[in-house]
């Protein structure tokens, strides 16, 4: 049973039992799919609401946070219920990004693959073809499906550009291992490129999906630049313990961005570098060498096993659309995905390698590059989450842009298949204990 429950862990094997339950659930009872996915967790809650009179309306914070009914007149401000999907998709899923974020900032230290910018050089420029390239063939297939607005004038489809741009770090990884092996150089190639996606899709994230609902207000992120001296004032107060650095210095920063109309599952990030780190980086993901004792690494160590278990919840949550759901925006995505992210790889590494002469890692070849960036077009987690704020929540473009973004998978065979038209040579290697998030 241990090995079970590690194995469905290291292989974020919760994350693919939600997606495939959600998807049984919403084909067999869409409405009671619906229900559970706007269950009321608590109500009477105000995050974001003012008081207001009858000229000055409060806006809601998200969908699924419910006003509850006021009789006309009343002076009080409105109450908003929390829902499941809230809770998971706004609140808990802050722990995921803050350990993709923690990933990024300890690429920067001295031995991360950020820390070169000669050998990182190729990799990086690669990953602005792989978010450029997907970009491009979206907007190309939602122009040419004379859809670019859906009808509803709330909704363009434009607005979901971004969805195709994201590498899912753990099943690219996942794959790329089995087609190239534990020791091609294209592995740490693959994760350099993941990483460098992650952060500009974080970047994406903040500067282009504002919550719709409320205004921009940056004199809120003041309260997160509080929580941000709240952290630096405990570590040089030496406190160990990640859990003050989150519940009090996180909590500030999280309401900061809530209220300042930016995402708020990203609000843990300013706080990362706050906590006590070590000052060099010992590998992405290398948990065999992971033997430091400081409050970041502590922090993932002990958040890992709860963000496989969010990431379950995420599936459950967000992958349950109806297969009749599939349309123009499915096809935007997944062309995005399967045609941009590997032309889009390959051309700018191709420009950077042999254009810029930055070159390739011993033992790498263009056509291992073409097979990576087909490895990378697996979007899925990240995917679907632009894809949930991206588009109101219960449309059909969402459903649709959801699909497409499930549709990804498919870049695994595509993956298999590119490596055997290419003759890639597997190449063993030690066998790490890795962890995907």
């Amino acid at each position: 049973m241990r090995k079970t429950i590690r194995f469905l862990l290291e292989n974020s094997m919760f994350l693919i039992i939600g997606t495939v339950a959600a998807l049984v659930w919403a084909n067999v009872n869409k409405d009671s799919y619906e229900h559970f996915l706007h269950m009321e967790l608590w109500g009477d809650t105000i995050v974001g609401a003012v008081h207001h009179d009858e000229a000055h309306e409060v806006p809601a914070l998200e969908d699924e946070a419910k006003e509850v009914v006021e009789e006309p007149g009343s002076h009080a401000p409105k109450k908003k219920s929390i829902t499941l999907h809230y809770l998971i998709n706004d609140i808990l899923m802050a722990l995921f990004f803050a350990i993709a974020g923690k990933e990024v900032w300890e690429a920067t230290f001295p031995g991360g693959p950020l820390s070169n910018p000669k050998k990182a050089a190729t990799p990086l420029i690669a990953t602005l073809g792989g978010m450029a390239g997907p970009a491009l063939f979206y907007f190309i297939v939602a122009k040419m499906g004379g859809v670019w607005h859906t009808g509803d004038h709330a909704t363009e489809l434009s607005r979901g550009w971004a969805i195709p741009c994201a590498t899912d770090i753990a099943f690219s990884y996942m794959v790329a291992r089995m087609v190239f092996g534990a020791g091609h150089p294209a592995i740490p190639f693959l994760l350099l490129l993941a990483i460098a996606d992650d952060a500009l899709g974080l970047v994406i994230l903040a500067a282009f999906y504002p919550n719709p609902d409320l205004p921009v207000e940056p004199m809120w992120l003041l309260l997160s630049a509080a929580g941000v001296v709240i952290g630096l004032v405990m570590r040089r107060m030496r406190l160990h313990s990640f859990w003050p650095y989150i519940l009090v210095g996180g909590v500030c920063s999280w309401f900061g961005f809530a209220l300042a109309g930016l995402h708020p599952a990203l609000g843990l990030l300013p706080i990362i570098p706050t906590m006590p780190h070590a000052h060099v980086d010992t590998g992405l993901f290398d948990w065999s060498k992971m033997e430091k004792d400081d409050t970041l690494t502590h922090f993932e160590h002990s958040m890992k096993t709860p963000v496989e278990l969010i990431l379950g919840m995420f599936g459950l949550l967000n992958a349950g659309v109806a297969f009749s759901s599939a349309g123009w925006a499915t096809s935007a995505v997944m062309i995005g995905l399967l045609v941009g992210k590997p032309v889009g790889i390959w051309v700018c590494g191709m420009f950077a390698a042999r254009g810029l002469k930055f070159g390739f890692p011993q033992g790498m070849t263009s056509k291992d590059l073409f097979v990576l960036g087909c490895a990378g077009a697996i979007g899925f987690t990240v995917a679907l989450f632009v894809a949930s704020v991206a588009f109101k929540t219960g449309t059909p473009v969402q459903d649709a842009a959801k699909m497409g973004a499930l549709g990804s998978f498919s870049a695994a065979i595509m993956t298999f298949i590119a490596g055997k038209v290419m003759g890639t040579q597997k190449v063993a290697g030690a066998d790490k204990e890795t962890d995907h998030h």
